[in-house]
């Protein structure tokens, strides 16, 4: 897992190209105007999910990861928490899902803060709880970039 501001993400361009176009998609786009949906960057390599939504209660948060794909999550407005775990021995609690590349767990975290113009990578050894409100339900829209892993 990374947690940085984006006017940063050229600290991490040596990781892979992709994830760099990524970050430069984040960072070159402005997000006022655009709304919900899928957008290609790179078409099924490198994509964008564009959401707007209510932060929620802890309680309601549910553990993901992923196989075959690194997100990259951004958040343009708002804030949230998002819960990190290093993948391990975890309790599954809904079995791996081939058509939305994710498994959901039950087990302990730490919380991350993500404010505005900051980005968390999770990879595919890295558990990750996005949306989980910091102290009141707030409206967050945010920008996950998935990575396919090559």
């Amino acid at each position: 897992m990374i947690v940085d501001k984006i006017e940063n993400r050229n600290l991490y361009s040596a990781i892979s190209s992709d994830i760099q176009k990524a970050l430069d998609y984040l960072a070159e786009t402005d997000f006022s105007e655009i709304e919900d949906g899928k957008y290609e960057i790179d078409g099924e390599n490198i994509f964008a999910l564009v959401s707007s939504y209510k932060s929620k209660d802890l309680s309601q948060g549910k553990p993901e990861s992923h196989r075959n794909h690194i997100d990259i999550q951004f958040v343009y407005s708002g804030e949230e928490f998002i819960g990190y775990a290093p993948l391990a021995d975890q309790k599954i609690v809904e079995k791996y899902n081939d058509t939305n590349d994710i498994t959901f767990y039950d087990c302990d975290q730490s919380l991350c803060l993500i404010q505005k113009n900051m980005f968390a990578i999770f990879f595919p050894t890295d558990i990750h709880m996005p949306g989980i409100r910091v102290n009141n339900s707030v409206l967050v829209k945010k920008v996950v970039v998935k990575v396919k892993v090559r």
